[in-house]
């Protein structure tokens, strides 16, 4: 059974077998990482069509390794591996400068927004391939959870997989408290509200991935907080209980109140008057973390300033 270096590509069929280090990591990340320089594309292609075996059986690319498993990985041909993932220069420098917290296990930066936290889909490359791009010398980072490309903010970065699983607990029994500051449309009247209301995904005609209030759907709650009454909008933090994607944003619209640049979901008029006053980008931000550190049990609480971008366009705005 071999098992080479990650800096070496198989030449003939190799088997590997899983330890602890990997356990309940998905298969095609695990690829992505001992494959460095096979383009994705390729890494994808050869899972689907059964090239890559694990225990002798076929499985999908979401798969979650366990100990133990035997992976069989197909000869690679030098010619397959990719030229250096191109990573913007106005990323490298923005995370340069971003890092909030770190420590052995793991780092939380204030994501740019902008930027989609990984690459695929026609993008070439994320805020994790920026960060490993930036720290060549790194055995391991992987992404704790995700935000969406246009929302900026705190973004936990695992450098162990122990803390990647720890975190990935933490998130899963809720014993995480995000907060969110979101810009919405029109006059919020309300000081609090707590909205409930489930959540389904879907694909709208275009492939574009859509999020709908639909009964079938997961359970979604978020508080919803007034801090600051503008006269055409009013600003908010946002404190989602559940995980659920495009969750805020969402329920946003079911409060008559959507985003600020919003394109998805937000409305084509409210987003152009508001464009012509400066807002080139959807007001949300991931304003804080708080949570037991996985190892020591201390009280976290990290913050990430909302940017200067928006915190500027505020004091624009004309309070009531």
């Amino acid at each position: 059974m071999t098992n080479e270096s990650n800096n070496q590509l198989p030449t003939k069929v190799e088997l590997v077998e899983i330890t602890e280090e990997n356990h309940e990591q998905r298969l095609d990340n695990f690829l992505i990482t001992r494959l460095k320089g096979v383009p994705k594309t390729r890494i994808y292609r050869i899972i689907r069509k059964g090239e890559v075996r694990v225990n002798k059986g076929r499985v999908e690319v979401n798969y979650r390794l366990m100990t133990g498993d035997i992976i069989r990985i197909p000869p690679i041909r030098i010619a397959e591996r990719s030229e250096e993932v191109f990573v913007p220069t106005n990323l490298k420098e923005a995370l340069q400068y971003s890092i909030l917290y770190e420590d052995d296990g793991f780092l939380i930066v204030n994501k740019p927004a902008g930027f989609a936290v990984h690459g695929g889909s026609g993008v070439s490359s994320g805020i994790i391939e920026g960060l490993r791009l930036l720290r060549p010398e790194a055995h391991f980072l992987e992404l704790v959870h995700r935000l969406d490309k246009d929302t900026s903010g705190c973004l936990v970065i695992a450098k162990k997989r122990s803390a990647l699983r720890a975190f990935h607990a933490i998130f899963r029994d809720n014993k995480i408290h995000k907060t969110y500051t979101a810009l919405l449309a029109g006059q919020w009247k309300k000081k609090k509200l707590v909205i409930n209301a489930p959540l389904l995904k879907n694909v709208a005609k275009g492939g574009e991935r859509m999020v709908t209030i639909n009964a079938a759907g997961k359970e979604a709650e978020t508080v919803f907080t007034r801090l600051t009454a503008f006269e055409d909008s009013t600003l908010v933090e946002a404190a989602p209980k559940t995980g659920r994607t495009h969750q805020i944003r969402v329920h946003a619209v079911h409060l008559g109140h959507p985003i600020i640049g919003d394109e998805r979901y937000g409305r084509d008029d409210i987003n152009l008057t508001f464009k012509h006053k400066g807002y080139k980008r959807m007001f949300l931000h991931a304003t804080t973390l708080t949570f037991s550190h996985p190892t020591t049990g201390e009280s976290m609480k990290i913050n990430a300033p909302l940017p200067s971008q928006l915190q500027l366009l505020l004091t624009n705005e004309k309070p009531l």
